[in-house]
This record gives structure tokens, sequence and C-alpha cells, in this order.
């Protein structure tokens, strides 16, 4: 059997052979690109890579200007409060805040003060008035155990009271304060303004005794230097005044007449 011959046709070296238009065209498809034919993209890339950054560094910079004036605000504002308050606010009051005493010894506490702190012209009065519940001698007792609980001494001193009053009243001293408690029965009528009719009290015993109940607490804290009570007090007796200029007179203004010398 004869084996049959796969012919071939050769290929014209005219057809293969690029021809004058096709030469640029091929050599361009051949020819690998350049790195410069994406230029415009890889900057556009870098130019919005750019400006996140910028945004970044921005937002950044805001939030550390936010952080830090916020931190010079609160460190400023909290010394002005406490400054304000510690000016507004009497620390003798905080004081007479801690004292230890049950709540129906102090139902109602109206405060008042007077005088400069810093003793310009007038030195500071602290006055504080408390409304009790319970009858003086119980109120008084268990004021005179705070303050002494507290640091206060009794004080003996002969102008405690000033002038004679109702009730009881003490006088304590501690560190450069002094301290006056007076512990008394409410007023069952308020006394009369001027211009204006004093007020009748109720005619029924049982609401005339309920509005009488309980007791009034005054509490007077004045500065030690400012207290007339701790100076020297003047005394009458006759070996501290010394001679008196003005000797009393006999009955016969001239005297005795003076013997001449002889």
């Amino acid at each position: 059997m004869a084996r049959a011959a796969a012919v071939v046709p050769s290929a014209d070296p005219a057809a293969t052979r690029p021809g004058p238009a096709d030469g640029p065209a091929l050599r361009r498809a051949a020819e690998p690109e350049s790195p410069d034919d994406d230029a415009p993209a890889t900057g556009g890339l870098r130019g919005a890579r750019s400006e996140l950054r910028r945004q970044m560094r921005e937002r950044r910079r805001l939030r550390m200007g936010v952080l830090a004036l916020v931190s010079v605000v609160l460190l400023g504002a909290i010394p002005v409060f406490f400054g304000i308050r510690t000016l507004s606010r009497d620390p003798v009051f905080d004081t007479l805040d801690e004292l230890d005493v049950p709540g129906w010894a102090a139902v109602k506490t109206v405060d008042d003060v007077s005088g400069s702190r810093w003793c310009l012209l007038d030195c500071r009065l602290r006055e504080r008035t408390v409304t009790s519940e319970r009858s003086p001698e119980e109120t008084a007792q268990v004021y005179e155990r705070a303050l002494t609980e507290d640091g206060w001494r009794p004080w003996q001193v002969t102008r405690c009271p000033e002038q004679q009053s109702k009730g009881r009243y003490t006088c304590w001293r501690r560190d450069e304060l002094t301290l006056d408690l007076w512990v008394r029965e409410p007023a069952c009528v308020p006394p009369p303004v001027d211009g204006e009719p004093a007020l009748v009290p109720s005619p029924d015993p049982s609401t005339a005794a309920q509005q009488c109940t309980g007791s009034l607490v005054s509490v007077k804290v004045r500065n030690a230097i400012d207290d007339d009570r701790t100076r020297p007090q003047p005394s009458t007796d006759p070996s501290l005044t010394g001679e008196d200029p003005f000797p009393t007179l006999s009955e016969d203004p001239l005297g005795e007449p003076t013997p001449s010398p002889s």
C-alpha cells in the first residue's frame, strides 16, 4: 500500500513580507509599552494620595487644637469655680455644717454675714439662726456636746452675754475664732413692723402651744482679734486708776488760813 505524502504548499515570500502600510503598526504592536504611557494615571493617583494625607493632617491638627482648648478651659475653669465658691461661701459656715447634731436640732437654717474676711474696716461677723423641734434644754445639750467634739472649748468671760437674756447663753473659743451660742424658746408672735399692725395671737390655746413648741438657736462667730472680750477689760479698782485729779472739796472751800512766818 502506498503511503500518501502530505503536500505542503510553499509560502510566498512576498505574501509574508510586511507591506509599507503595515510596518509602523506592526512595530508598535511588537514593541513593549513604555512607562511614560501610564504617566497621567500614576500622577492622578499620587495627587489623590497627597490630598488625602493633607486632609488627615489637618483633621489631626484640628483634633489636637480642640483637645488643647478643652484642657485649658477645664484647667482654668476649675480653679475659678472653687475660687468664686471660696469667696462667696465662708468656710466657718462649712465648719458649722459639720457639727454632729441630729436632724431635729437643725430643721431650718438661715445664715447671715457682714464685714470683711480680711478685716478691712470691719472684721467678718457670721450669724446663724437655727430652728429646733425640741426644748431649749435638750437642744442646748446636743449643740454643746457637738461643739466640744469639734474642738471648741468653753470660754468663761465676764461679758457673756453682754446683756441679760432668757434661755441658755454660752461662749466658746477655738484657734482664732470666738463663738456665742444662745438657745431659747421661740417667739410665738413676731414683733410688729413699723407702719404695720401687730399680729393678734390665736385665741385657741392648743394652736398657740403648737406654734411655740421647739426652740431657737443663735450662733455668732467672730475673729478673736475683733472680739473686745479678748482684750484687757477696764477696771474700776482705785489702785489701778491712780490719784484722783479732782479731789473732793471740804465744807470750807477756803480752808484754814495759813499762819504767817514769825
